[in-house]
Order: C-alpha cells, then structure tokens, then sequence
C-alpha cells in the first residue's frame, strides 16, 4: 500500500517546493495528489495557458521519487468562464443560483460547460499524459460535494426531458407508470414535464425517483466524457475519483463502473459530529470516531469499485474545518486509520493536506504540516503508518463471512417517501454493518450484482427495489438470509406490487405484508431485552414466529434459511436476529470489548482499539502480534499472523 498527501504547489513559493518534497520522501510517503483546483492558475485567461509553474511542480516531485496523481480542475472553474457563460451554474431547489465564490459552482447538464470541462481535461491530459511521473489520474473532485448533483435549471430541465424520451418512448408510458391520472398529473407531451421542486405540495414520489436517477446519470456521464479523454492521451494509467462519507446523491457502483480505482475521502471525527450518532457516541468517541465509520465507507466502496479497487484519497490528519465542533484526534489515531485502511484493502491512503493554508475557506483545516511549514502532529504518525506498512508488506486476500447488500436507489427511495422520520436505508445497512462487525465479523457492502455464493450470512437491511439479478441470485442462495422491511416493496418506477410486498421474493419468503406502520417514540411493542420500535409490518404468512412480543406483536418470522425482521433493523432487535443466523450458518461471534474492532485476511488478523482506554485483546485470538500488544492503549492496533 502507497501512502501520500494532497499538495498545492500553487499556493506556496517555488523554492519551498524542493523542502516539501523530500519531508514527504522522508516521512514514507510515495504519492501526491495535486492540480485538481488549479484551473485559474493553468489558464489565467481564454485559451492562454501558464504551464511553466506547473511543469516545474511536475519535475520537483518526480524527481524526489513522488508518483502524482494529477487532478482535472473542473470543480472550480474561474470567473472568466463563469462570466462568459453565467447560465452554467447550477439552481438550487428553490432556483437560487449557486454562484461563485467557493467552489462546485456548475450544473452537469448544462452543455457548454461539458464542452469546456472536456477540452480543459484534454489541454492538461495533452500537456502530462506522458509524462513518467504521472501514475494515475483523479477527476474533478468530490462530485456532489456541498448538495450539487441536482440541478434545477433550465439546462437540467431540458436534459431530464431528452432522458425521460429515452427512458418510456412515449408519453402515455410514462403517465401509466407514474400512476398520473392520480390528481390529473397527465402529460400530452414531454415538453410538458416540469422538474419536481416547487409543487404546493410533495410531487409524484415516481417523478421524483426519476429525478434522481437522471442527476446520478448526468453525474456518471460527466465523469466518462473526462475518462474516455484520459484513456486516450494517457494510457495505462489508472483512473479514479474521490467519493464522500454517507453520501447517496448519484450510484457510486454506476460511476465505478468507468475508473480503474474508486477512492474515497475519510473525515471520521468531522463525520461523527456531523451525521446521526447519539450524543453519548459524539463523547465517547471525539476524538477516535465511531468505530465503523471509516470501515463502513472502506468495504462500501470496495464493494462497489471494480475489481473492488479502491483508496482513501484524503485521509483525516488533524481537526477538520467544516463540522458542528473540530476536535484533534487522539495520538495514535491517524496511523490507526492508515491501518485499518490498509487491513480494508486499500491500494493507497493520501492526507489531506500536506501544508495547512493560512488563507482562505479552509484555514483551520489541518495538515501534516502547519501553516509555517512546521511538522504538524500527524506527520509523525504518518512515518509510523509507513514503517508499519512496509514491515507488514501485502494482507492477502479478504476473508469473506458476511455480506450487505445496498442499492443507491433503495436510499432515493427512502428519502423520498420515508414514512417516517429517519428511516433510511443507507442507515439501515450502517446499523446491520455495526452489528456484525461488534460480533468480530468481517463484513462486505455488496451491490445487488455481486455473487452471494461465498457468504454463509446475507443481509437485504431495505431494499425497496429488488432487480432481476438480485432475485436469481436470492432464489440459488443456500446461506442464512434476513430480509428487512421495505424490501420487494416496489417495483422499478415506484408502484407496489400487485401481489404486495415483498412481491416476486414471496416464493422464497411465503409471507405477504399487508399494512404498514411507522411508530413514534415510545410507541413500541416490547419483547424480551428487545422491542418492535419505529416500524411495523403486519403479515399474513405460515412461516414461524421467531421472536414475539409480550402484545403478540412478531418481531421476525423464520422459514428454511430465510428470517423477516418485520420491525426497523437496528438495536437489540437486529442483534438477535443476527445472532441466531450466525448460529444457523455456523460463523462463530466473537464478542469484543467496547471499542475494539477485528479485521481478518489470509495473511494477518488486525485488531483495532477505537476506545480512549485501555482494552485487552479477547483470547480467542490467539499468538503473539507481529505489531503492538495484547493489552492495547488506547488508539492504537496489533497485527497477528492469520491461523
């Protein structure tokens, strides 16, 4: 595994260029990331370019051993050519321009900057394709960052029609499969179809599912004009592009599809404090992160890259500049995390950044350097993560116990119509992730494509949508399966089906739902250590009762090698219900200390102390560790040679 940083030659002076790159080489690090915001700098001016900075930049770091990975700079494109084209920028759903001043300021359907965003691709890919220090390649940068894959523009509108054409034929296709003769929503011609925002009240939920299909397309698309470019002047090289945490805006497994690598960005405390833990969480783990944040993310994308190629492209070092509060991470945290990227499979982890900026939008976002061209504390840590990689060499092959399956539109779906408040799909799969990985598990994120024959234990948290390959897939499995609610909920443009939930999957789940209902708060059926809490099926069915309430109330229903959990998958509910799989499909659980986490593969088993005290290692993993101790400090890992 590489390790590496993100750079910005620009923002600092020539002759500090030299110094920055032999700390780098000096700290472990073999890889840098540059040129992905540099668009203003490379052409300062309609079609006059000023290469020689970045020529110089290209030789410094080449020459110090660097391998760069070279950025397109579309994300930011300069004022002159927002200027020169001011309907290229995006509209927000109340169709507020999104202008500029930060970055991001662009909608992806909008033709001439698709134009613009190919030749600025193809001048730069012209100038360094061949070039012997570009390694690989990274478009854009974090599409969708700051809500901006949909866009409410004209320009969008006029895209979404051309989609839609393509997508029904006719107009009558899509008033019958959209339901539209519900509040006379009927179309006499595409012309006529508007973009969902902006209706009195909720637009057609398939309107809306149509949406944001078409935003993740015109996302995927984008990327491939830029691809397609990249593989023409600079063959061999890889291809990736830098995903984000818990972000659902366009399919992920769709974009992948075009890139040799699918890196991803790992911000685990600023994630903490930003998304759905609980209070006590953002305590206990402020400055460690959730345990299975970043685990999560590395076998999501994993499961979604091809040939599950992936990295970390940004990896947290210090406090970040963008969450509700920006605590520093214990030491020892941020070559935990190189770790347990490196224990997840990832083929390299940059940090973001290398240098701390005394200027602009990210200030006091920390570097391995400080703002003075100081040592930071995480440049230590990353020279630690290197020493601990190259003793380590390759991890092997992946052991595969569990797996998750998750589709992006299953999380569309949910957001759409959810039915109650904070039922989600991506949290759905988080929360039955959390649970067997808290078991000692190794756990694959799959897509509804993958193989499901090497798993003993499959889990379908919700997935509203089941498609043709999935459900063949389900019908050969001989594992234990748990199918959660909402799954087979619906068919592919939204409409229940005419045999109700979980439609088609009833022949291998005889259980029909026919009412469902969300619960507040304290509304709960309980049961025995466990409740039926926030969601509720009622079924017809003659599969057993597995687990009931003391109201009567099931909480999941058993047949064969197939378990429904007719109540939300979270909590004590889901952890029985796994727990009595994993009996069934003879994986052994193995119950950690608060806090630790187990990573396995065929050459080392890697245990993880996420907790800010001291754990002991369960005895149960056996042998002394190639790195660190049976009793872990606090924020910190051991390595043992696999059985």
């Amino acid at each position: 595994m590489h390790l590496g940083a993100c750079y910005y030659p620009e923002h600092w002076p020539r002759e500090r260029w030299e110094t920055d790159a032999r700390m780098m080489r000096e700290a472990g690090l073999t890889r840098v990331r540059i040129g992905e915001f540099a668009w203003s700098r490379i052409e300062p001016e309609r079609g006059r370019f000023d290469w020689q900075w970045l020529d110089d930049a290209v030789e410094v770091l080449h020459s110090a051993g660097l391998g760069i990975i070279m950025g397109t700079p579309t994300a930011t494109p300069p004022k002159w050519l927002v200027d020169s084209m001011p309907n290229m920028i995006a509209l927000d759903r109340q169709e507020r321009p999104r202008g500029f001043g930060s970055r991001r300021h662009y909608c992806f359907s909008h033709a001439g900057y698709r134009k613009q965003a190919a030749r600025i691709t193809r001048a730069v890919a012209e100038r360094y394709g061949q070039h012997p220090g570009i390694v690989s390649w990274q478009t854009d940068n974090e599409y969708g960052c700051h809500d901006t894959v949909q866009s409410f523009s004209p320009a969008a509108r006029d895209a979404f029609r051309l989609w839609l054409v393509d997508r029904y034929r006719t107009v009558d296709a899509l008033n019958e499969t959209w339901g539209n003769v519900f509040w006379s929503m009927e179309y006499r011609n595409f012309d006529e179809v508007e973009l969902p925002n902006l209706t009195v009240t909720e637009a057609n939920p398939a309107h809306w599912l149509a949406f944001r299909r078409f935003s993740s397309d015109q996302v995927v698309s984008f990327n491939k004009a830029q691809v397609d470019i990249l593989r023409e002047l600079s063959p061999g090289r890889d291809i990736t592009h830098n995903a984000m945490g818990f972000y659902t805006g366009y399919d992920h497994h769709d974009l992948a599809a075009d890139l040799d690598v699918l890196g991803w960005d790992s911000y685990p405390l600023g994630f903490l404090e930003m998304f759905r833990f609980t209070d006590q969480e953002k305590l206990d783990f402020a400055r460690q992160g959730q345990p299975d944040i970043a685990a999560f993310h590395h076998d999501l994308y994993r499961g979604c890259a091809k040939d599950e190629r992936w990295s970390v492209l940004e990896q947290q070092p210090g406090p970040v500049n963008w969450a509700r509060h920006n605590p520093a991470p214990l030491d020892g945290m941020v070559a935990l995390w190189t770790l347990e990227a490196m224990a997840h499979g990832a083929e390299m982890v940059s940090y973001f950044r290398w240098r701390q900026a005394p200027f602009a939008q990210e200030q006091m976002h920390a570097g391995l350097l400080r703002p003075d061209g100081e040592p930071a504390p995480a440049l230590k840590e990353a020279r630690t993560a290197a020493d601990s990689v190259e003793q380590l060499g390759p991890v092997g092959t992946s052991i595969r116990e569990a797996a998750v399956v998750f589709a992006y539109d299953a999380e569309w779906i949910t957001q759409i119509q959810p039915q109650g408040e904070g039922l989600s799909a991506l949290w759905a799969v988080f929360d039955s992730y959390r649970a067997l990985r808290q078991l000692g598990l190794n756990v694959d994120i799959v897509s509804p494509k993958a193989d499901l024959s090497p798993y003993k234990l499959v889990i379908l948290p919700c997935l509203p949508i089941v498609p043709d390959e999935l459900f063949r897939s389900l019908q050969a499995f001989r594992g234990q399966l748990i199918i959660g609610p909402r799954t087979a909920s619906r068919d592919n443009d939204f409409l229940i089906p005419d045999e109700l939930p979980p439609g088609r999957v009833q022949s291998i789940l005889p259980l029909k739902v026919t009412r469902s209902e969300s619960l507040r708060p304290g509304l709960e059926h309980q049961g025995d250590g466990w409740s039926i809490a926030r969601w509720f099926d009622h079924v017809e069915t003659e599969m057993e009762a597995e687990l009931v309430a003391e109201d009567g109330a099931v909480a999941c229903w058993v047949h064969a090698n197939c378990r429904y959990l007719a109540t939300w998958p979270q909590g004590a509910v889901l952890r029985e219900v796994v727990t009595r799989a994993l009996d069934n499909a003879g994986l052994q659980a193995l119950e950690t200390p608060d806090g630790l986490r187990i990573r396995r593969t065929s050459n080392y088993v890697f245990v993880f102390n996420y907790a800010a005290h001291e754990n002991e290692i369960p005895e149960a993993i056996s042998g002394t560790p190639i790195i660190g101790s049976r009793k872990l400090p606090a924020a910190s890992f051991a390595v043992f040679p696999a059985d």
